[in-house]
């Protein structure tokens, strides 16, 4: 895997990512057998459709506001805030503004 930042300094992981307008961009940051780590950007209005995941994810909200909805429940969870994708869950989210958000999924 071709790597996108140093390892062993001090990281600004919103920096890492750029937006595109009326788009979404990923960028794994890591990927192993254990899990993988992604940065995602989002454009105002942009988003991910209802999917489900084997494993628990962890969405952490790096700039910006979205709207996430896990099991049915809509969340508004905006820079600074995080939330927990249960295993199997329905999950979805829509940029309420352009934000970014750091996924960390780990799988057992």
């Amino acid at each position: 895997m071709e790597q996108s930042f140093q390892k062993g300094v001090v990281l600004h992981l919103a920096s890492l990512i750029e937006y595109t307008e009326g788009g979404v961009i990923s960028k794994q940051l890591i990927k192993s057998p254990a899990g993988n780590i992604t940065l995602f950007s989002f454009d105002k209005g942009e988003g991910l459709s209802e999917h489900r995941a084997p494993f628990d994810a962890l969405v952490q909200v790096l700039e910006g506001v979205a709207n996430i909805t896990v099991n049915g429940t809509l969340f508004t969870v905006k820079a600074g805030e995080s939330i927990v994708f249960p295993a199997n869950a329905p999950h979805a989210l829509t940029a309420v503004e352009r934000f970014k958000m750091l996924l960390t999924m780990i799988k057992e």
